[in-house]
């Protein structure tokens, strides 16, 4: 992943599904896939707006012990509708459609690269790699075989340039995120 890490709503997300709140992992359909859809300009500013109550969230949460179950439900949602989205499962799938973009940025180039691409062509050097000693190889095979089959194909093409036109202000988001840690 190039971006290192992602808007609050994400590690809401995971803390919650950590917390036994909800069964299954949020922004997934039935299949366990990501619901990718085309992302709107007005859905980002919102997600990224919604970011300092979710840091609020996130933060009480994070300092819960590992056992404790929880329930913020009622509280995501009312921060997600206060924000313009029917509910947190909907920001979820918003904050989850940015985070498959962001993992293609590079931070440094701003440039969007399929990581899917990347890994592919990593996979492939690694076999032809004849100086690897052989057990070495075969977990970095497995290891990258993993990756390639956990992430999802970018459905919509016309989602990076919309991130890109919003990776400064997602990129504010993301430093004041990590001044308040």
């Amino acid at each position: 992943m190039r971006c290192g890490n992602w808007l609050i709503a994400v590690v809401v997300a995971c803390l919650v599904g950590g917390l036994s709140m909800t069964s299954g992992v949020l922004a997934q359909d039935a299949a366990g896939d990501i619901r990718q859809f085309k992302l709107t300009s007005e859905q980002i500013k919102r997600l990224v707006a919604a970011q300092p109550d979710l840091a609020e969230v996130a933060e009480r949460l994070e300092k819960l012990p590992d056992d404790t179950e929880v329930s913020v439900q009622k509280e995501l949602n009312i921060i997600a509708t206060k924000h313009g989205f029917k509910d947190f499962t909907e920001l979820d799938d918003v904050s989850a459609n940015v985070q498959i973009v962001l993992d293609g940025i590079d931070p440094e180039t701003g440039d969007y690269a399929d990581p899917l691409i990347d890994l592919k062509e990593e996979l492939a050097e690694v076999r032809a790699d004849k100086k690897l000693p052989a057990d070495e190889k075969k977990a970095l095979i497995e290891e990258l075989e993993e990756a390639v089959n956990s992430i999802p194909p970018l459905k919509f093409p016309e989602n990076v340039e919309l991130v890109k036109s919003h990776h400064k202000l997602i990129q504010n988001a993301l430093d004041v995120g990590d001044a308040g840690n």
